[in-house]
């Protein structure tokens, strides 16, 4: 699991389950996100083989349509604005195998807690200058939550050529993944059960991605790259919400928001009273004269992606001292249809909709169907240079200019038309000096800057929000993010017995981002947009240890990371119990941002106890967070919380091992993600009747056990 091994050895890494999902994490990485939630502030460029992976509609990161088995290594760099758009607090470049690095053939099979049943293969081969791999891997669960199951299934393929100085590869990347994510819970239907679901999300993602990538010496100092691929991906989401709908005070005989006008249906007509002799009248006398009544918000995106980059290496000398340059061009492009519509319908007593419904059309726009093409294009040249000034002396220059062309068409209207054009020239500079042979300092400034994605720019505007489930019916402007960085540390290492190795680092970062995106509540319950909130900063500290011996290795990393916002706010309340009487929220110059912990530990060791037998301990530790939608600082944290992992793997023969892998082996109560829920008398909870506070948390997973088997040849 790339995600999670990520999250247990990176100081600045954090994960948490927005989605309530362990198969679709949030990122955190010095405060900025990779998710697979459009809802989220996206801040991590992430490249897979050299190509872009970020998603053209949202820039979001689907873990799940990687199979884990084919990865090869993991590279995660801070601000650089060669990584392009989207880059504001750093990049994530994943390589996946191929048959020259990888012979041989591998398959295993595990299973265990939560019903869960997994099996991943590989095999490559290589003769002469052709070599091919493929991989794939299948999941399939019931979850630990109520009515969570998930399924994936995933393959990779990839076939290359080598000779004469030049290389090509063909690979293949295919996804069909059914997953269930169980959200948010109220704290007090959490304190009946943890295991109990306030709105399950599901989502269905297809992906199909076929990429060639090539590289060609020209001489002895110049090396040309490229890449070309082409994606598609479909993905349809469903996510039941309770609706603060009841019978009209002036005629029962229809429905109203709460405190708001009729509901109408697409032919502008008010919708009935149709929900009448609910189960929920027995214990909730209020709805005996009809509801309760539920949301089903069901969206669909089929997005073309495509892109190509071509870049030349140049390795020689300049002024007499070994230099390298880099420099290149790319294009990277979606064509992507979406289309949303919100029905309501009856609430069941598990929590979940109960059809057929009626498609909801308010004339104001509030909740309305949606349907928009989007097609936008991101244009990148850049150049990076480095050159050793002396022995111990090298300095870095980076620069790259980024081009945005985003235009949207409205399918049903003409709210969501609209042309947007945004560009940047983003510079960069480095020092790294040896000070001696095992230590070395380093310092560096970098600019990056993002676009408002499409999805964004679709939900803008507080009178048209969009629903948590991600669907936009607005569009007024908003302004690039612009990120700056600096930071500085020291690195080492050293042996401090034979035969062991130790290195260490120890670094400073700030990034102070300008015009930062955030998505913030609307006066409409349960529904958000995307607003520039000025400038926030995240700044902090990161300091770590690894020792690698014959027979141990252990890492230790601690990270401190400080995010605030820098402007005063004044933002809609939503949910929120600490807004005004005129329900909004205050934010102060340093109050912080939600979701982030400050601080992070993590601690790791594999022992081999023989040498058949290995067995390593992970432990992480976090700082409590801010809720989603408590910018102002005013209600409690999710709570600090500390995970211990055990994995065991014993090697029967050359060709066959057991492994086996316990996660949370204390069965810590936590939560990694927390927002605020509508209750109250309008919200009936069966299991907590007299819920009344607000605060929802995404648990985390409780013991696991899970034992496996691995077979090579």
């Amino acid at each position: 699991d790339a995600a999670r091994a990520l999250g247990e050895a990176v100081g600045g890494v954090t994960l948490s389950e927005a989605l309530g999902s362990a198969h679709q994490p949030n990122l955190n990485y010095r405060g900025f996100q990779a998710s697979p939630l459009v809802g989220n502030a996206q801040g991590l460029a992430v490249y897979v083989n050299g190509a872009r992976f970020n998603q053209p509609f949202g820039d979001t990161v689907n873990w799940d349509l990687i199979p884990d088995i084919a990865i090869r290594s993991v590279n995660l760099v801070g601000a650089n604005p060669a990584f392009g758009l989207n880059a504001l607090g750093g990049a994530l470049a994943l390589e996946l195998k191929d048959g020259f690095s990888h012979h041989g053939t591998s398959l295993e099979i595990s299973g265990g807690s939560f019903g869960r049943i997994q099996g991943a293969f590989e095999s490559g081969q290589q003769v002469g200058g052709v070599a091919v791999y493929v991989a794939g891997g299948g999941l399939g669960e019931s979850g630990w939550r109520d009515f969570s199951p998930s399924q994936k299934r995933q393959l990779y393929g990839d076939l290359g050529w080598r000779a004469d100085g030049g290389a090509l590869h063909v690979n293949l990347t295919v996804a069909d993944n059914d997953l269930t994510g169980s959200g948010t819970t109220p704290v007090e239907l959490l304190a009946v059960s943890r295991s109990a679901v306030f709105t399950p999300d599901q989502t269905r993602n297809k992906y199909a991605r076929l990429a060639l990538s090539g590289s060609r010496e020209i001489d002895e100092t110049t090396v040309l790259q490229a890449n070309l691929y082409y994606q598609n991906f479909d993905q349809r989401t469903r996510n039941a919400d309770v609706a603060q709908v009841e019978a009209c005070d002036n005629n029962s005989a229809v429905i109203c928001v709460e405190d708001g006008p009729p509901l109408t249906d697409r032919n502008g007509k008010p919708i009935g009273n149709f929900v009448t002799g609910s189960p929920y009248a027995q214990s909730f006398p209020k709805f005996r004269n009809g509801g309760p009544y539920a949301f089903l918000n069901q969206t669909g995106l089929d997005t073309n992606g495509y892109g190509v980059s071509l870049q030349a290496v140049h390795e020689s000398e300049l002024f007499g001292r070994p230099n390298r340059a880099v420099v290149g061009v790319s294009l990277d492009g979606g064509l992507s249809t979406f289309s949303a519509t919100t029905s309501v319908g009856g609430l069941t007593l598990d929590r979940g909709f109960a059809g057929p419904g009626v498609v909801v059309a308010q004339p104001d726009g509030s909740i309305a169907p949606v349907r928009v093409g989007v097609t936008n294009a991101y244009y990148g040249l850049f150049a990076v240079d480095t050159i050793d000034l002396t022995e111990a002396l090298s300095a870095t220059l980076s620069g790259r200019l980024n081009v945005a062309e985003i235009d949207l068409r409205d399918q049903l209207g003409t709210a969501l038309t609209g042309d947007h054009l945004y560009g940047r020239l983003n510079p960069g500079a480095g020092l790294t000096y040896k000070i001696a042979p095992p230590l070395s300092a380093y310092v560096g400034y970098a600019e990056a800057n993002r676009a408002p994605t499409p999805a964004e720019l679709s939900c803008a505007s507080p009178l048209a929000p969009c629903s948590l489930t991600n669907f936009f019916v607005g569009d007024p402007s908003l302004k690039q993010v612009v990120a700056r960085t600096v930071e500085a540390g020291l690195r080492g290492r050293l042996a401090p017995y034979e035969g062991a190795q130790l290195e260490w680092h120890a670094g400073l970062f700030r990034t102070d981002s300008e015009d930062d995106i955030q998505f913030v509540a609307s006066p409409t319950i349960g529904r958000n947009f995307f607003e520039n909130v000025g400038t926030t900063r995240r700044q902090g500290v990161e300091t770590g240890l690894q020792l690698r011996a014959s027979w141990l290795r252990a890492l230790a990393e601690y990270a401190y990371t400080d995010a605030t916002f820098r402007d005063a706010l004044t933002l809609d309340g939503g949910a929120n119990p600490q807004a005004d009487a005129n329900g909004l929220l205050h934010v102060r110059p340093g109050d912080r941002l939600p979701g982030i912990p400050a601080h992070t530990l993590k601690l790791g060791l594999d022992v081999d106890i023989t040498p058949a037998w290995t067995v390593g301990l992970r432990a992480r530790a976090a700082s409590g967070q801010y809720l989603l939608g408590d910018q102002s600082n005013l209600n409690p944290k999710t709570g600090a919380y500390a995970l211990l992992n055990l994995d065991t793997e014993y090697r029967v023969t050359e060709h066959v091992a057991l492994f086996g892998l316990i996660q949370n082996l204390t069965d810590a109560k936590y939560a990694s993600f927390g927002t605020f829920s509508p209750v109250g008398p309008n919200v009936p909870i069966v299991q907590a009747p007299a819920a009344s506070n607000p605060r929802s948390l995404s648990p985390g997973a409780p013991l696991g056990v899970w034992v496996g088997l691995r077979v090579t040849f």
